[in-house]
């Protein structure tokens, strides 16, 4: 089955794949990807992208059997362009739509290592034409091959995964994930917070991915290990593919809802301005009361 994947909730990025079966822990193929490194351009590339990958791949839109979105968390323009996308292609090829939490693509690359270039190709960044071609090769998930979280490939069984994106405003968004025989399983989110609240259990505890990378220093102190390899990670649309072979197409949930975690940076200004209004006419009325008594 063919299956389109998106996701702008960090970087922009777009993946077509052939899964070889809806049930869960299907094979799949990569057939084109494209991702762009601006995380500030996914209105502008969505679309462009999801057109070259078809392309490229010789599909047509109504060829496909789903579409799956990433749906956050991310920041609201961001996060909304690749989800309204996902929605319309869905609409106008009468597609079902499926929506994954993005974060879940950096568990699945930690675990199965099923990524990007890591077989051979090369990832399209940000230069339509460029695709994965042939060197694109079928994966099976396997728990521990290919792993990235130790150096012998190995992981360890029950194992605290804490997958972090940037969410700018000194903050991450984060999901904690427990590795377990069949890949892994969600603990806990997903959330945002400073890495500076994000403390870990008493087992083998890693942190994985771009916002890892950002919050090192404060994650080791806590007593994360942090993964290098994975310090310049960002979601990515071949991961969900990955992910939704693991999980069986036919399993995915059909709510396309973006997960936000909180105001948008446009609100903020404002509420602030507004609290410091509602502020001082308390204190201007304080000052008034004292006046006449």
């Amino acid at each position: 089955m063919l299956v389109l994947a998106l996701d702008s909730s960090a970087t922009a990025s777009v993946a077509l794949a052939r899964v070889h079966g809806s049930e869960a822990g299907a094979s799949f193929e990569i057939l084109a990807r494209y991702e762009s490194e601006d995380t500030r351009s996914h209105a502008e590339v969505m679309g462009p992208y999801a057109q070259a990958v078809l392309q490229d791949a010789g599909v047509r839109g109504e060829d496909l059997d789903a579409i799956l979105t990433g749906t956050g968390p991310g920041p609201f323009t961001g996060l909304r362009a690749g989800i309204v996308t996902a929605r319309a292609l869905g609409f106008a090829w009468s597609v079902p739509v499926y929506g994954m939490m993005s974060l879940t693509a950096l568990a699945e690359r930690a675990v199965s290592g099923a990524v990007a270039g890591e077989a051979g190709g090369d990832t399209a960044r940000d230069t339509p034409g460029d695709t994965a071609g042939e060197e694109n090769v079928e994966r099976a998930f396997a728990f521990a091959e290919g792993a990235e979280l130790v150096e012998d490939a190995e992981l360890v069984e029950d194992a605290e995964l804490l997958v972090l994106s940037d969410a700018r405003r000194r903050e991450v968004y984060s999901a904690r994930y427990r590795v377990n025989a069949e890949g892994y399983s969600l603990v806990d989110g997903p959330n945002v917070c400073p890495a500076s609240e994000i403390l870990p259990g008493e087992g083998p505890s890693y942190a994985y991915g771009y916002g890892a990378g950002l919050y090192a220093e404060t994650l080791e102190e806590h007593g994360w290990t942090i993964v290098d390899s994975a310090r310049e990670v960002h979601p990515h649309a071949e991961y969900l593919v990955a992910a939704a072979a693991r999980l069986g197409v036919e399993n995915l949930s059909e709510d396309t809802s973006a997960q936000y975690l909180r105001d948008s940076d446009a609100k903020v200004p404002a509420a602030m301005l507004a609290r410091q209004q509602k502020q001082a006419a308390q204190a201007a009325a304080q000052a008034a009361a004292q006046k006449e008594s």
